[in-house]
């Protein structure tokens, strides 16, 4: 009897256990197989999960009897659902294979440090805009890139010109000539062509923009003491793709810009054409354009031979036709006179060439040649003074990739040539100059570990005035887990000077003497940044994913534009240094359609001028990105964006006002065209609400800086063919 009592109760304990069962699994990339560690299980309808270890290995313990469906998900991938009946018969570890989300297939390969690497391998932090965020953003300022650039973190577009609209690029705050852009690897934005660059660039045609943060002088050369911006164009492929943009805006503005492009067997070409209109607009009623009146055509063709599967080349050529003039509104609708007679004028003609080969030695190593030759024709033009002049520069650079079994080498041969000669109207200072630059550079990638990649490299460029230049760069990657990666990097930048900044192009290069090279060194710079990306599923729907950026950049030698007692302006180099420091972090959410960015920069940017320190001007020290999407692919995409700057520093020794800008966008997609509506600033935040923009009279003002939106509220819309 007390053996069967023993049995019964062995029984009733072994049905408990086999009622309360345990899962295990391990789950994987279906492509690489590499584990996914933070990859989560659940038992739908419960809270019953478990995480992957660093083996990849979940364990769900307590599981009931019966059928159960099973929940797995990880960031970027899509989420899987398995149905198992418990107990289960056999005790083998299940494999769990996740396949990344549709939207994700397509790698991010990034360019700009010529290794042509996704951005998850990559030491060197690099931002990328891409796909359907660039198509987004483009839907908000169709013709030109200075919105694209401005809602990122860390960068800050300025504008240089109350009536029209000339803007630069500010990388943490640092001022915008500190800042490279380029075009597909060639510098083809630089000096007295840089003025206007922002507002004549149309995304159309871009695949991808690229955002380098810092001192990186070391990849291209001069130019990019705080930063680089590296657009890259789309290239043709079998599938040919054929759009059309129209855009319309409520300031009476138009925009119309197409592309084609296609590769047939030997041959391929990409041709891009646009035409930018602008209406004279004075939403505040002051007397003065907000938006100016322009007219702008540009066209770029490019040419693409596919000589076998080892060589390609292309060769094409842009060409940009621009006459804007802003100012007195009365003035420029032909209804001036003697008192409303204030005009600002501005004709460009930019006409460059591009040229690359490409050819595959082997299965490991590569040549490439890259040139590019660009004129630039452009006339300022005020009441009473005019400055003009063409800028002549080319850029070559030739370079050797060579990839090993954990390391790839590249090495390269720059030469740069910058010649600016100034038409002789009003003036005997002519600001003219002739600079030549010889560069040499080799970089290593290095694959230390699987989770440890180190990036070094080193230029030494020679400029026929200011002299050599070494710039080390260094950059480590290290992957802790799938979920957790840390950057750290630094290097050196510096700029050959010219007149070419936003002080001089504020008062349109009057009474600006030229640079005194006797005088002068080039400005120079140190910088480093600590970046930390981590992300995690925090169910099976809802992903987050933050970054945050410790930046520090410090410039010696900065040249600034002094006045004297009777107006004449000269370039000084005070003794001392300017510095920026501060943190970005970028939050995203995901939960079904639904995905939200949250963005905070705060930069603490100082003049250090003769132990004397200051505030930076024009610097929003805190700034505060939000941007709700929600989105149903290939039918509707709604956007609700919420921008904070903080008060900043003015020239005149005061401080602006803080402001918010808001925007609200929506699209709706069909199979081969689309229409969308943008409410731009719907709050019609203007700085002609809250401060002036000028003083003296309306015959002849003096502007203010801006600091803060003078167009208001615009709404614009179109339609999107993709034929």
């Amino acid at each position: 009897m007390k053996n069967i009592i023993v049995l019964f109760i062995a029984a009733i304990n072994i049905t408990a256990v086999l009622g309360q069962n345990t899962f295990k699994a391990v789950v994987k990339d279906s492509e690489s197989k590499e584990v996914l560690v933070g990859a989560t299980a659940i038992v739908q309808g419960t809270t019953n999960g478990s995480s992957a270890n660093v083996y990849g290995l979940i364990e769900i313990n307590n599981i009931p009897d019966g059928k159960q469906i099973i929940v797995f998900s990880y960031l970027g991938y899509e989420t899987r659902k398995d149905t198992f009946h418990f107990p289960r018969t056999s005790t083998e570890l299940i494999e769990i294979l996740l396949q990344t989300e549709g939207e994700e297939l397509e790698e991010v390969v990034v360019l700009s440090t010529r290794s042509s690497r996704t951005i998850d391998n990559i030491p060197t932090r690099v931002e990328t805009i891409s796909g359907e965020e660039l198509e987004e953003k483009g839907n908000m300022k169709p013709g030109d890139i200075r919105m694209m650039l401005n809602e990122s973190t860390g960068i800050q577009t300025q504008q240089t010109s109350a009536t029209s609209y000339n803007s630069s690029i500010r990388i943490q705050g640092l001022d915008g000539k500190y800042t490279q852009i380029i075009r597909d690897g060639l510098p083809l934005y630089s000096g007295f062509s840089g003025g206007l660059s922002l507002l004549q660039i149309v995304p159309l045609d871009l695949k991808q923009v690229e955002v380098i943060k810092g001192a990186s002088s070391t990849l291209y050369g001069g130019g990019a003491i705080s930063g680089l911006v590296n657009l890259i164009s789309k290239t043709p492929d079998e599938k040919r793709e054929l759009s059309f943009l129209l855009n319309g805006t409520s300031a009476l503005g138009l925009d119309a810009s197409g592309f084609y492009a296609q590769k047939f067997k030997k041959v391929g070409t990409t041709i891009f054409a646009s035409y930018n209109l602008g209406t004279p607009y004075d939403p505040s009623n002051i007397g003065l354009t907000a938006i100016p009146k322009f007219n702008r055509f540009m066209v770029n063709p490019k040419f693409f031979v596919y000589f076998n599967h080892r060589t390609t080349m292309n060769v094409g050529f842009n060409n940009t036709v621009e006459e804007r003039i802003g100012g007195d509104i009365k003035y420029i609708q032909g209804k001036g006179d003697s008192i409303r007679s204030y005009f600002e004028k501005n004709k460009t003609n930019r006409f460059s060439t591009q040229f690359g080969l490409d050819h595959i030695v082997n299965e490991k190593s590569k040549i490439s040649l890259k040139n590019s030759v660009s004129y630039y024709d452009r006339s300022v033009e005020i009441p009473d003074y005019k400055f003009s002049g063409i800028q002549l520069s080319s850029f070559s650079e030739l370079n050797y990739t060579h990839e090993g079994e954990n390391t790839e080498w590249i090495g390269g041969l720059n030469l740069w040539t910058d010649k600016f000669s100034q038409q002789k109207i009003d003036t005997t200072n002519t600001v003219d100059y002739n600079h030549t630059t010889i560069g040499a550079f080799v970089q290593n990638t290095w694959n230390a570990t699987e989770t440890f990649i180190l990036e070094t490299g080193l230029r030494g460029d020679y400029q026929n005035e200011y002299g050599f230049f070494v710039l080390p760069r260094i950059s480590a990657l290290l992957k802790v887990n799938q979920q957790l990666a840390v950057r750290l990097g630094g290097g050196l930048g510096y700029k050959t000077p010219t007149v070419f900044t936003e002080d001089a192009e504020k008062i349109q290069f009057k009474n600006v003497l030229p640079i005194n090279v006797s005088n002068t060194k080039a400005e120079q710079s140190v910088g480093g940044n600590f970046d930390v990306n981590y992300k995690t599923p925090l169910s099976d729907q809802l992903f987050f994913t933050i970054n945050t950026l410790l930046f520090y950049t410090r410039v010696n030698n900065p040249l600034v534009l002094i006045p004297d007692i009777n107006g004449i302006f000269q370039f000084e180099q005070p003794r001392g240094f300017i510095d920026t420091k501060g943190i970005e972090t970028n939050i995203k959410l995901t939960y079904d359609h639904f995905k939200l960015f949250i963005g905070y920069t705060l930069a603490d940017v100082k003049q250090h001028y003769n132990s004397t320190v200051t505030t930076f001007p024009l610097v929003a020290k805190n700034r505060l990105n939000n941007i709700l999407m929600y989105e149903i692919e290939d039918k509707l995409k709604i956007g609700l964006e919420a921008y904070y700057f903080s008060p900043q520093k003015l020239n005149d020794g005061t401080s602006g006002r803080q402001y918010w800008l808001t925007g609200f966008m929506i699209e709706k997609i069909w199979e081969h065209f689309s229409i969308f509506v943008n409410f731009e600033n719907f709050i019609d935040t203007r700085q002609t609400k809250f401060d002036t923009i000028y003083t003296g009279t309306i015959t002849n003002p003096t502007f203010r800086d801006i600091y803060a939106p003078v167009d208001g509220f615009v709404v614009n819309g179109g339609l999107k063919l993709k034929l």
